[in-house]
């Protein structure tokens, strides 16, 4: 029978130990204040409930009330177990009329837990819970049979109940530390999937407003990830290039060269550098720096491969516009050289000729002489211009004058080649400032160009517009016989020329010209469709 009351108590008491723990778990509640207070005040009213389940013999009341007491002392100090211990302590005399015995033996091991508890306060729980519990045993085998002679006679019975106490308080320390590791894990596990989510956001913050292009790529070649700034820079959606081929996308001549460098870094488990071009979904070929990185897995093999892009079109026209410029440099101070090593002799062979013409007549043979010298003479000019840094003189002046102007000069040519000029001013005013003689030398340069490219007559469509940024733009459509769009690039490079007489100084001088008056040309052009020369030249504020 006394067996079944203590399997009772325990039966209660581990309900009453877990119950907290349990709703605690599920519930996220925020700490409560004077947990100390609250936690002796539930421990004693479990003991409360141990009291009213206990058995008695010969008179006195037995329970596990204590392994309650020593528990709170070990968790929660002298504080809480005071709480618990007095609560306990007036159950018990509220059920028995053996009082003495009862207040005398509480006031002593109350006072041991209490010394106890102060010097094993570093000690951890579960330490310091099997020390209290020890010295409970001393204790109460020194005063309740020893001191105070209750039940002396029968040794097994106060066996028995310090068996049930050791084994409630080892329950009990099993149950708390068991959710508080439990506690502890998830704790932390929550702080891991925090810090996971918080590293993911951001990562995919970085990832989805970068203007790099990001790709991921599996140990198959096949990419598992596209970042969204493809869709920005190509013009794809990523759902679109989750359908096509990689290397589909890429110029068929760096293909080998992307394939190789991925089969290196495989090799050599080393990130490595490529250049490559992609395909825009426009058509256009666009020029990006990679940089292929290896991410490993445990066993040191390659599961990915993360490619990142940056597309450094603007990086290579700045490349180009750099070595044309030393290209020009170069050129100019060459051409100038030459021109003007050229040019004293030329002086020379020129006045001998006109001299040579007034002694002996003018013949066929000595105008075809003064026109080829005239021609090398305006050619050492050109050559001249590159070289020699001229001092302009910027004046205020209106772009329809200065085309007229060029016009009505070349008019008498152009009729004799049955060529007409079209022009379409789109406004009355178009002031620019500028050196009047060097636009009208770029405008003089072009209109020959679209003359000579139509032998057989046509028509010049010279438009005058203001553009949507303040500037304004002179297109000039000729009807001849085109270029081919992939010679366009190449126009106003030096001696770069499509005529079978020409130097390829002019269309540079152009170039140059324009760029000093803080402008742009442009062409367009299709063989057999004519070319569109477009000039673009900041208006007068």
């Amino acid at each position: 029978m006394i067996l079944l009351d203590y399997l009772i108590n325990l039966s209660m008491f581990s309900l009453m130990v877990s119950t907290p723990l349990i709703i605690r778990s599920y519930l996220n509640l925020k700490p409560l204040k004077h947990l100390w207070i609250w936690t002796g005040l539930y421990a004693g009213g479990v003991s409360s409930v141990l009291v009213s389940l206990a058995f008695q013999d010969q008179g006195y009341t037995y329970d596990i009330r204590y392994a309650v007491i020593i528990l709170v002392f070990a968790y929660m100090g002298p504080g809480a177990g005071m709480i618990t211990g007095s609560l306990a302590l007036v159950s018990r005399l509220m059920v028995s009329d053996n009082w003495f015995p009862a207040i005398i033996g509480w006031l002593i091991v109350m006072t041991v837990l209490v010394v106890i508890q102060k010097f094993t306060v570093h000690f951890q729980p579960v330490k310091r819970y099997l020390i209290l519990l020890g010295s409970y045993i001393v204790t109460y085998i020194i005063t309740v049979p020893i001191i105070l002679n209750v039940i002396r006679d029968n040794p097994v019975f106060h066996l028995q109940y310090l068996l049930f106490i050791s084994i409630g308080v080892f329950l009990g320390g099993i149950m708390i530390e068991s959710y508080e590791k439990l506690y502890r894990i998830i704790k932390e596990r929550k702080r891991m999937e925090q810090t996971l989510d918080e590293s993911e956001s951001k990562y995919r913050l970085i990832a989805e407003n970068t203007s790099d292009l990001i790709m991921v790529m599996d140990k198959e070649h096949a990419i598992s990830y596209f970042s969204p700034s493809h869709e920005a820079v190509l013009g794809y959606s990523v759902l679109e290039l989750e359908k096509i081929d990689l290397c589909k996308l890429i110029h068929p001549e760096d293909v080998v060269n992307f394939r190789e460098t991925i089969s290196e870094i495989i090799k050599n488990k080393e990130s490595m550098p490529v250049e490559f071009r992609f395909k825009h979904l426009s058509g256009k070929w666009i020029d990006f720096e990679s940089r292929c990185m290896p991410v490993m897995n445990d066993d040191q093999l390659i599961e990915h491969i993360v490619i990142i892009s940056r597309d450094i079109s603007e990086r290579k026209k700045a490349e180009e516009i750099l070595l044309q410029s030393e290209k020009l440099s170069i050129v100019g101070e060459l051409a100038a050289g030459v021109a003007h090593e050229i040019r004293n002799p030329l002086t020379t062979i020129k006045g001998f000729v006109q001299l040579y013409g007034k002694e002996n007549g003018s013949n066929e043979i000595n105008n075809l002489l003064l026109s080829e010298l005239e021609r090398i003479e305006t050619i050492t000019s050109e050559m001249l211009s590159l070289g020699k840094p001229q001092a302009i003189q910027l004046n205020r002046a209106n772009l329809c004058d200065l085309i007229d102007h060029t016009v009505e000069f070349l008019s008498p040519q152009a009729n004799m080649k049955n060529i007409q000029y079209s022009r379409s001013y789109l406004g009355t005013v178009f002031f620019i400032v500028c050196e009047k003689n060097q636009i009208k030398q770029v405008f003089l340069n072009i209109f020959k160009n679209a003359m000579e490219a139509m032998p057989k007559g046509g028509n010049i469509d010279i438009k005058l517009q203001k553009g949507i940024n303040g500037e304004c733009i002179i297109s000039i459509q000729d009807e001849g016989c085109g270029i081919p769009e992939e010679l366009l690039p190449r126009l106003g490079e030096p001696f770069y020329t499509l005529k079978e007489k020409g130097t390829g100084l002019g269309l540079m001088i152009c170039h140059k010209i324009i760029k000093q008056h803080n402008g742009t040309i442009s062409y367009h052009s299709k063989l057999n469709n004519g070319t569109l020369v477009e000039i673009k030249l900041p208006l007068e504020n």
